[in-house]
């Protein structure tokens, strides 16, 4: 895919503990073009979230290649694999992990302020985001005040106040129920729609998977698109 936004070329990952090797990923192939949504399912312990921070920049594949808008991500400088992170890609988890210390407001101008934005620039963009994912009236709460839904889209505001091109998000609506489940993943595809970001979803949810563009499967340690 000559337009991919983030691609994966023959990656491998093993791990070796005493005289076992353990091959996690084998010659993992993937193209995400702009805007596109796919779902990555498997058993747990399958490599899902393996892959995913390869993808990210998050983990080294053992040989392989990643490129993030054009880039291979892992044959950059730690400085600059950490600024292409930051401007190309959004990261969600199955937990928050906002700041406890500080305000949803805070938390999501955060990466904005890693780029060395102006603080009322970035404050102003992050209360713009909040008010879009429905929570402008809890601005000043911190995590604590907040609910599990609530805290699930503050986190999702987190990873699109940049605009990345592309989000990874690791099981977003695991530690959900249904309801708030349903209304982050709404979100989450009401911005690609809106933004034109590319989702790349690892989850457990069929129901869910389903509603992407395309679902892959990692099973054996390769990846294979369902159909």
């Amino acid at each position: 895919m000559t337009n991919a936004v983030l691609e994966a070329r023959e990656v491998q990952k093993s791990f070796t503990q005493g005289p076992v090797t353990l091959e996690v990923l084998q010659g993992v192939m993937l193209a995400v073009g702009a805007g596109e949504r796919l779902a990555i399912v498997g058993a747990s312990g399958s490599g899902k979230t393996t892959l995913l921070q390869i993808l990210g920049g998050l983990d080294r594949p053992t040989t392989g290649q990643v490129f993030v808008d054009g880039q291979d991500i892992h044959g950059l400088s730690e400085d600059a694999r950490g600024m292409l992170r930051n401007r190309a890609l959004g990261f969600v988890y199955q937990f928050h992990h906002l700041l406890p210390e500080f305000s949803a407001l805070e938390n999501v101008a955060m990466p904005l302020l890693v780029r060395r934005m102006r603080v009322g620039e970035a404050k102003d963009r992050a209360g713009e985001i909040l008010e879009r994912v429905g929570l402008g009236q809890r601005l000043t709460h911190r995590p604590y005040q907040l609910s599990g839904g609530e805290r699930q889209r503050a986190a999702v505001a987190r990873a699109l106040v940049t605009q990345p091109k592309i989000l990874l998000a690791d099981e977003p609506t695991g530690n959900l129920d249904g309801a708030n489940a349903e209304s982050v993943f709404e979100l989450m595809l009401e911005l690609n729609r809106e933004r034109g970001t590319s989702l790349v979803v690892v989850t457990h949810d069929m129901r869910l998977a389903s509603r992407m563009e395309r679902v892959y499967e990692i099973q054996g340690g390769r990846l294979t698109e369902r159909l």
